[in-house]
């Protein structure tokens, strides 16, 4: 495993050609490898050590390119419409939910290569800042109002500590008999 105190840059880990990884292990190494070749394609390179979470902005921002979500900008008419009846030229991004789950990914992945839980730089403000700015305004411009979803509380009144007595004096007056 490669180690994160010293200046190093990330190189992928050898996996055992015996053991069958999950769809989702494969895709977190594969992040892994293009935040990697990312971060030391930089000029200058970027030692992994030395990465915060603008870094990691920057490689949302630059995976961005390669999105298929179109998304409309202000001036577009089809701003805000859900289903939109025509084409324009607005760009084609990265979707929110995408997003969410690489850093989720390159963010498990960081502590596997021994990484400190309280200095992942997928974990920190600047990035769930810019995941929620993208979830927001991708939200938008479809005209859907993204509300957090609130837990649903039981409808029956809360189970009764009676019950469970009477059982236990059943069991006691059992006892003594």
């Amino acid at each position: 495993m490669d180690s994160l105190q010293n200046d190093t840059v990330i190189e992928p880990t050898p996996s055992s050609s015996s053991t069958t990884l999950s769809r989702y292990e494969n895709q977190k190494r594969r992040d892994w490898t293009s935040f990697g070749h990312y971060i030391t394609n930089r000029t200058p390179p970027l030692a992994l050590a030395r990465c915060t979470g603008a870094h990691v902005v920057d490689f949302l921002r630059y995976l961005d390119q390669f999105g298929k979500t179109k998304i409309h900008s202000n001036l577009c008419p089809f701003f805000g419409h859900p289903s939109p009846s025509g084409a324009c030229t607005c760009p084609l991004r990265q979707a929110w939910g995408s997003l969410d789950a690489l850093v989720g990914r390159l963010r498990a992945a960081y502590e596997e290569h021994g990484g400190n839980a309280e200095t992942n730089p997928f974990g920190a403000r600047p990035v769930r800042v810019y995941l929620r700015e993208v979830r927001d305004l991708q939200a938008k411009a479809r005209g859907i109002s993204y509300q957090k979803k609130k837990r649903k509380r039981p409808l029956g009144p809360p189970p009764s500590r009676s019950g469970a007595s009477s059982c236990s004096e059943t069991t006691m007056s059992q006892l003594k008999l």
